[in-house]
């Protein structure tokens, strides 16, 4: 009988340390905040098509990534990206164009009108620092309908972070994109490219 006991108990031990190591939380999923999208105007003065942004290696993962220290990169692996990062920063940028510039039709790239200019975008940084800033960093290039360069620009730009944790990464990384977007669109709004 104590044998049998024995193998018993032996086996609820197993059962309960199977049922701890397979019962893992999924991870914690992240979208970019809505921005409002400006209306398109009914007789606009020029079409503007964005491309999605080519992003730096490390930056193309699931994972949110943080700057631990000058040379120290981590992917969160319980902090991820609900959509691909490149789709979430284009819908974004779109979006913050459209308001920014209100007379001009801004499209993605693969719904390219005649005449349009593209905007294409590098992005080398968009993470979170040790030092509790979030990072936007990258360049960006104008192109004419034939694809001739007409600008090209590096950016940078950053939010300190209002509290800690990955919400407020988030938010802050949304903030510092969108200051992005209105250098670029001063810098094409100075251009005269479509008047």
């Amino acid at each position: 009988m104590s044998t049998w006991c024995r193998h018993l108990l032996l086996l609820i031990v197993c059962l309960l340390v199977t049922a701890c190591a397979s019962s893992t939380t999924p991870p914690a999923r992240y979208m970019l905040p809505s921005s409002q999208q400006a209306s398109t105007p009914a007789q606009p003065t020029g079409t503007l098509a964005v491309r999605a942004p080519r992003l730096a290696h490390y930056l193309d993962v699931d994972g949110i990534v943080m700057q631990l220290d000058d040379i120290t990169l981590n992917a969160a692996r319980e902090h991820q990206w609900a959509e691909g990062l490149n789709r979430q920063l284009e819908r974004r940028m779109r979006a913050d164009l459209s308001q920014a510039l209100p007379s001009l039709r801004v499209v993605r790239s693969e719904d390219i009108q005649p005449n349009a200019l593209t905007l294409r975008l590098t992005v080398d940084q968009f993470q979170g620092r040790f030092d509790g800033i979030a990072i936007a960093s990258g360049q960006w290039q104008l192109l004419d309908e034939e694809g001739e360069l007409l600008a090209m620009e590096n950016f940078y730009t950053e939010t300190p972070l209002e509290q800690d944790g990955y919400p407020a990464l988030v938010r802050a990384l949304s903030d510092s994109w969108d200051k992005t977007a209105k250098l670029i669109a001063n810098e094409i709004r100075q251009g005269g490219y479509f008047n």
